[in-house]
């Protein structure tokens, strides 16, 4: 250890978060599955490169301080003693810019990378078998995007064939395009939330009993909560014998039937149809599976309150969902310090 390095380790606290999470996760496997993806030997100027457990990490500490920019997280690792630390740099080690930040998480949304990572960590949550998996619940948020129209859309009319218009079959070639604003996301969509248009994105999540992510699934914002639910429980590999909980937009005969042909118990609220009200049973069961499902909204409202989750910095739909599995693992580390001590001290009473 160099006399920077020892001067580092001394003057940093012992309880610091970041060194909770470095005790607490084996690096290790994420770093083999990011090299899977990003393993450059050196940079544009032949220098050794920056290796890609390092850029995950500052992509974790820059949603860990509340959604920083690239640029800030950058200051960060210069200036704050704990973050080099955590980074493994030492005073005398230069620096990642942003750029190179950039892109990274440029070549492992690509890669499409992401999906892998999140596994990975959640491999090393649970080696300290805080996971709850009787119970998982399902629900969707909004992710808003600046980069919405200005204006109402412009349309054109195309002609596919070098015709005039007044020659036959020349009107038949002709279609309506929508025509592109520039700066604005063409992969977002508009959605009607609490009497107000939304534009952006919306994250479908399956979380375990404790609020913790197992899988995402990124779609635009008028895309209906239910229709991922499958897709999602196979990325979760969601096992025979867990009860799902969602709300009655989930409610549906298909639905029903899936989760019986897969042996997982249905927890999705009842829906009141025409003509066809809820029974007493019903409203009951419902009001039960609101208090068990509670924990994804817990999820959704410290994402948007820790890290400032709600508003997307990127454009297209591969971007977005890169940022919304960046958030499921920056949240599901931050809580573990606090999951590991209750489940100490609840084996040790």
């Amino acid at each position: 250890m160099s006399f920077s390095e020892y001067d580092v380790t001394r003057r940093t606290r012992k309880e610091n978060f970041l060194k909770q999470i470095d005790q607490l996760i084996d690096w290790n496997s994420i770093e083999k599955a990011i090299a899977a993806h990003y393993a450059p030997v050196s940079d544009a100027a032949g220098r050794p490169a920056y290796s890609g457990l390092l850029l995950f990490k500052m992509l974790l500490v820059r949603i860990w301080n509340g959604g920083l920019s690239d640029e800030s997280v950058e200051d960060m690792s210069n200036s704050n003693l704990h973050v080099m630390r955590f980074l493994g740099l030492s005073l005398e080690d230069d620096v990642p810019d942003h750029s190179v930040l950039s892109r990274f998480r440029t070549r492992l949304t690509a890669a499409d990378a992401w999906d892998e990572l999140l596994a990975r960590v959640n491999e090393q949550i649970q080696v300290h078998d805080i996971a709850v998996r009787k119970g998982c619940h399902v629900d969707a948020s909004i992710t808003q995007s600046p980069r919405r129209p200005k204006a109402r859309p412009a349309y054109e009319v195309v002609n596919d064939r070098e015709e005039r218009d007044d020659e036959p079959g020349a009107q038949s070639a002709m279609r309506v395009i929508e025509v592109t604003q520039p700066g604005v996301d063409s992969e977002a969509y508009w959605i009607q939330k609490g009497g107000k248009s939304v534009f952006g994105y919306k994250q479908h999540t399956v979380v375990d009993g404790n609020g913790l992510v197992l899988t995402v699934e990124t779609t635009a914002a008028n895309c209906h909560d239910s229709k991922p639910l499958l897709g999602l429980l196979e990325k979760a590999n969601i096992r025979p014998g867990t009860r799902i909980h969602a709300d009655k937009a989930y409610s549906s005969q298909k639905h029903r039937a899936a989760l019986k042909s897969r042996g997982i118990k249905n927890g999705i609220q009842d829906k009141a149809l025409r003509n066809n009200p809820l029974t007493r049973r019903q409203l009951q069961r419902n009001s039960l599976i609101t208090k068990a499902r509670y924990v994804v909204e817990r999820t959704f409202g410290s994402q948007a309150r820790w890290f400032n989750a709600k508003i997307l910095r990127y454009r297209g739909l591969a971007k977005a969902h890169a940022w919304h599995m960046l958030l499921a693992m920056a949240y599901n580390l931050k809580r573990l310090p606090r999951l590991v001590a209750d489940h100490r001290l609840i084996t040790q009473t």
